[in-house]
C-alpha cells in the first residue's frame, strides 16, 4: 500500500511539474470545439497547465470560402466552446482553410475571388460539349486603369482554371467599384418623372408588392436610382432575382438616361389582425 501511493503521489506530481492535463479534460475540451458549426477538422490541439489555469492552443480547419468576418464570428465561437470546458483557459486559435468535401464549382470560383479580395456576382456555369464555361462579374475600383484591370483578371481567370481543370474557359465582365462619395442633389422635376416611370413599371409585375424609398442620384455626368422593392416572403430567390432583373429591364426602357439601377428587394411585412398597422 505504501508503494503504490508512493507511485501514485509521484506520478500526480511530476504531471503538475511537467503541465500535464487529465486526458478526460482534454477530450471534453474537443468534443466541444467539434460541435462548433463550420469547424470540419482539429488538426492540432495542445492544452497544458498555466499556473492555476490552463493554455489551449488550437488550429482548426475552416472551409476556404469563409470569408474574414465569417471566420471571425467562428473563432470567437470556438473560444466559447473551450471556456465551457475549461472556464479560466487562456485560449489562442489558429485556422487554416481547407477544401470542404463537397465543394462544388461554385464554392472554388468564390473561393479563388475570396483569396484575391474581390466581389463576384452573376456567376454562372454552363456546359458545353462536355466541359465548363464560367462567366462572372468583377468589381474593381474605379480609379484602375484598363491595363492594370485587364492583367488583374486575366491572373484571376488562370488561377480559377487551375483550381477547378474541369473549367475550360472563364469570362469575366469588368465592373467599376465605387470609390468616390456622391453628394445630394436638389430634388427636380425630372426626378419626380423618373420615381413615377419606375412605380408603373412595378405596376406591371404581379409579384412586387410596392415600390419605395426610390431615389434618384447624380453624378458629374450619369443618373443613377436606388429603391426598395416589396415581395412575397415565400417567393423563392430565383424568382426574385428574375422579377428584380425584369423591373430594372422595364424601367430602363421607359428611363434609358438613367445608367445605374440598383434595387433591393425587401420582405413582406407581417400584418396585425386588424390590419392597421404593421406588426413589430
Amino acid at each position: 500500500m505504501i508503494l503504490r501511493l508512493t507511485l501514485r503521489l509521484g506520478r500526480e506530481t511530476i504531471a503538475v511539474l511537467m503541465d500535464e492535463v487529465p486526458a478526460e479534460t482534454r477530450r471534453r475540451l474537443v468534443r466541444e470545439v467539434q460541435q462548433v458549426e463550420g469547424v470540419m477538422a482539429i488538426e492540432q490541439a495542445r492544452v497544458r497547465r498555466a499556473g492555476a489555469g490552463y493554455f489551449a492552443d488550437l488550429t482548426l480547419a475552416l472551409p476556404r470560402r469563409f470569408t474574414f468576418e465569417h471566420t471571425g464570428e467562428l473563432v470567437q465561437a470556438a473560444t466559447d466552446a473551450v471556456h465551457r470546458a475549461l472556464p479560466r483557459a487562456d485560449v489562442v486559435i489558429h485556422t487554416v482553410p481547407r477544401e470542404a468535401r463537397a465543394e462544388s464549382v461554385f464554392d472554388r470560383v468564390r473561393a479563388v475571388a475570396a483569396r484575391n479580395n474581390v466581389s463576384v456576382h452573376d456567376l454562372s456555369v454552363q456546359s458545353h460539349h462536355g466541359r465548363l464555361r464560367v462567366e462572372q462579374h468583377v468589381e474593381l475600383d474605379e480609379k484602375m486603369t484598363l491595363r492594370v484591370a485587364h492583367g488583374f483578371v486575366s491572373s484571376l481567370e488562370a488561377e480559377i482554371l487551375r483550381e477547378a481543370p474541369e473549367i475550360d474557359a472563364v469570362l469575366t465582365h469588368i465592373e467599376s467599384e465605387p470609390a468616390t462619395i456622391e453628394l445630394p442633389q436638389v430634388m427636380l422635376e425630372e426626378d419626380r418623372k423618373i420615381e413615377l416611370a419606375m412605380r408603373s413599371a412595378a405596376r406591371l409585375f404581379s409579384e412586387i408588392i410596392d415600390v419605395h424609398e426610390i431615389i434618384v442620384g447624380r453624378t458629374a455626368e450619369h443618373l443613377n436610382l436606388s429603391c426598395h422593392c416589396t415581395l412575397p416572403d415565400d417567393l423563392p430567390m430565383q424568382q426574385v432575382h428574375l422579377v428584380i432583373t425584369a423591373l430594372e429591364d422595364r424601367f430602363k426602357l421607359e428611363c434609358p438616361e438613367v445608367q445605374r439601377v440598383t434595387i433591393h428587394p425587401n420582405r413582406s411585412p407581417t400584418i396585425c389582425a386588424e390590419a392597421l398597422f404593421p406588426c413589430s
